[in-house]
């Protein structure tokens, strides 16, 4: 990635209404998620936990904030984090394909990013947001880059991350 990157403005979604129809899809499919957190060290485990019922599809969560847990928890390769960074496309494929890997679940979400308000640079400013979904069709991934504070970004990952999930699952 090089350039300087535009930043999006955060988008307005209903994460408890997102969250009750990935509740549904998933029911229908009888699959449960897992999901691989970073940046929101919990938020979407957490936003999936809210809506009653949720052990009928979520399955679990693990928040690997640093890059050993990361490697530990999830089985990314510590080259691939050295080589390409904790925050990159090939880190948050790695993340979802290793929550699918070590979970029940057949359908998986995994953010890593920069929520500030430090630790950006020019190829990396803060408020880009890497995300990998895993399901058995395979790993797909998307970057973003948010305006905004720490907790609107973090938001902004939490509502995007659900939203594309549920487009996946269609």
């Amino acid at each position: 990635m090089t350039g300087t990157l535009s930043k999006q403005e955060l988008p307005t979604l209903d994460v408890p209404a997102l969250t009750a129809d990935l509740a549904d899809r998933l029911q229908k499919n009888g699959w449960f998620m897992a999901t691989a957190e970073s940046c929101t060290g919990g938020m979407i485990a957490a936003a999936c936990t809210d809506l009653a019922g949720s052990s009928n599809w979520f399955e679990r969560g693990f928040v690997t904030y640093s890059n050993a847990a990361k490697t530990e928890l999830l089985g990314v390769e510590a080259a691939l984090i050295e080589r390409h960074g904790a925050v990159s496309e090939a880190v948050a494929r790695a993340m979802a394909q290793g929550a699918l890997a070590r979970s029940h679940a057949q359908a998986s979400v995994a953010v890593t990013g920069i929520a500030g308000p430090g630790g950006g640079s020019a190829d990396k400013p803060v408020g880009t947001v890497w995300f990998g979904w895993a399901t058995p069709a395979g790993t797909v991934s998307e970057m973003k880059c948010y305006a905004g504070d720490r907790a609107s970004v973090r938001q902004a990952t939490v509502a995007h991350a659900l939203a594309r999930l549920l487009e996946l699952l269609a």
